[in-house]
């Protein structure tokens, strides 16, 4: 007799759902997209940016 958790053709994971894979390819689609570049002349030039309320001089007094 033979075991039935041997059987090849019952897999061990359940299939995953429709919902469960678009979440992957989403997750994998997002996950491959460009980075924006880190550290350096970049980072040095988004620190250096003016505040939001500092570019209207009219509102201050």
């Amino acid at each position: 007799m033979s075991d039935p958790t041997d059987d090849p053709q019952i897999p061990d994971t359940p299939a995953e759902s429709p919902v469960q894979r678009a979440l992957r390819l989403k997750t994998a689609a997002i996950e491959a997209r460009e980075k924006p570049p880190r550290g350096g002349r970049f980072q040095r030039e988004q620190a250096a940016r003016i505040a939001t309320g500092k570019s209207k001089p009219w509102m201050s007094r």
